[in-house]
């Protein structure tokens, strides 16, 4: 983007310097799964995604009072320097604060799924929670677990860790652990409710979080389906694979092909790209009430 300087390139995210404390995120149609890019994009996702987060970023502070990095999403209240690249970015970009993130993932789980659940097939424990035995795949847990994990560089793997890990890595740094989990299952509640009130599971999620004039602030993205694992409560049936309105459905494509975690992205056929956005837009309609601006 000519006239601004790209300060971070994510798996989806570009980031760009607007001034010394603003950012202008932008999101792309890149998919990533395993902590891989893909090589094929899903085109409109990103506008999805951007538009879902501002979504949940006004319903949040509004429900919980937390504070997040959105100034706006109006291409036209944005910088001239941005205004300039309108039809590229319009939908899909987000003036941010600058914050001092986080260097962990505030992840919630509900429900016994993914990495999660693997992980209890091993130890009968998830991130150091010691879960009662006989759980099945996908199973509604006890209660709702907070389950850490490294942001990892880009190419690299994020890691679940404990509780007592994440809090040792945070004072070390400065940042309060117990204001970050007590800050991410107030908002994964609120969420939850909200969901629940559209028919819709919320398995899991992450939040990513960072401080602002010590103030911990919401980040990155919120609740997206690239983010979460969202289920179709009618269609819910434990014991089994979910048929999820969120990026599970690359992730199912990618193990059916024994897809290598540890090489590279893929290219992905384009009825996977295109049943994903389906999945993308559903979701978006069903929380909004309304379609995305694509």
């Amino acid at each position: 983007l000519e006239g601004l300087k790209k300060v971070y390139k994510g798996k989806v995210r570009d980031v760009y310097e607007v001034d010394e404390k603003t950012s202008l995120f932008v999101v792309s149609d890149r998919i990533s799964s395993f902590d891989r890019v893909m090589t094929t994009p899903v085109p409109g996702k990103g506008k999805i995604l951007n538009q879902l987060s501002e979504f949940w970023f006004n319903y949040l502070e509004e429900k919980c009072g937390v504070k997040n990095h959105m100034i706006t999403c109006d291409i036209e209240k944005m910088p001239k320097e941005v205004q300039k690249h309108k039809e590229v970015l319009k939908g899909r970009c987000m003036l941010v604060k600058k914050l001092k993130m986080i260097p962990v993932e505030a992840v919630c789980r509900a429900y016994l799924t993914g990495s999660g659940f693997k992980d209890y097939e091993k130890s009968g424990a998830v991130c150091g929670h010691k879960l009662p035995g006989g759980l099945r795949n996908c199973q509604k847990l006890p209660s709702v677990i907070f389950t850490p994990a490294t942001k990892a560089e880009f190419g690299s793997h994020d890691e679940n860790i404990t509780e007592d890990k994440a809090a040792d890595i945070l004072k070390k740094q400065g940042f309060n652990f117990k204001d970050l989990k007590e800050t991410a299952l107030k908002l994964f509640g609120e969420a939850v409710k909200y969901a629940e009130s559209k028919g819709i599971i919320i398995a899991d999620t992450k939040f990513e979080m960072g401080m602002l004039e010590g103030l911990l602030i919401v980040g990155d993205e919120v609740l997206t389906p690239d983010s979460s694992r969202y289920w179709d409560k009618k269609k819910y049936i434990v014991g089994q694979q979910q048929d999820s309105l969120d990026k599970q459905y690359v992730r199912d494509y990618l193990i059916s092909i024994n897809f290598d975690r540890d090489g590279g992205g893929v290219p992905l056929p384009k009825e996977v790209c295109e049943k994903a956005m389906e999945k993308y837009k559903e979701i978006f309609k069903i929380l909004t009430g309304k379609d995305a601006d694509l």
